[in-house]
């Protein structure tokens, strides 16, 4: 059985390969660092007999409504708004097929409620890359308004939205 749970400073990270190397390289040198020293996102871990199959990053983050798809943008003040940032999704090659990204996707989708619930949360951000536009297409997210800019060697990527109206309530797991 598959348990997600917080990112522990004693997990063994090392042979997680997601055949991504930039997201491995997070994976091994930043998430760790980026919870435990510096409390900029946490990292949630899918876990299976001591292997860690799957991770999902999130932190807090705002958005402008200026920003957001039209059909959002009506109802919502134009102030930047709180949100919930899914900052990176990695899953494991030997897992890939299983549903495992789109499970530490309604993870984060709880802890949005969550988020919601406890201090305000209008939905959940994703700068998706581009082959992994349809997969959080699949899920409700649309792409927002973005200025352009490019990442010298890198394929930019699309901000895209989901608001919390849109997200099932999902109890949390245990």
């Amino acid at each position: 059985m598959i348990e997600i749970r917080a990112l522990q400073p004693g997990d063994d990270r090392s042979q997680f390969r997601s055949g991504d190397p930039d997201i491995d390289r997070f994976f091994l040198r930043f998430a760790g660092q980026n919870q435990f020293r510096h409390h900029l996102g946490v990292t949630y871990a899918a876990v299976e007999t001591g292997q860690i199959l799957g991770f999902v990053t999130v932190s807090a983050a705002q958005v402008e409504s200026a920003n957001l798809p039209d059909v959002m943008r009506r109802r919502l003040p134009g102030y930047p708004l709180p949100a919930l940032r899914l900052s990176r999704l990695g899953v494991a090659e030997t897992a890939k097929g299983r549903g495992l990204g789109s499970a530490l996707v309604r993870f984060a989708f709880g802890m949005a409620h969550e988020m919601a619930d406890r201090v305000g949360c209008t939905g959940v951000l994703v700068d998706a890359k581009p082959g992994a536009v349809a997969f959080y297409d699949k899920l409700g997210f649309r792409p927002c308004e973005t200025m352009n800019g490019e990442l010298g060697d890198r394929p930019m990527p699309t901000l895209m939205f989901l608001g919390l109206g849109a997200i099932p309530r999902v109890p949390p797991p245990p």
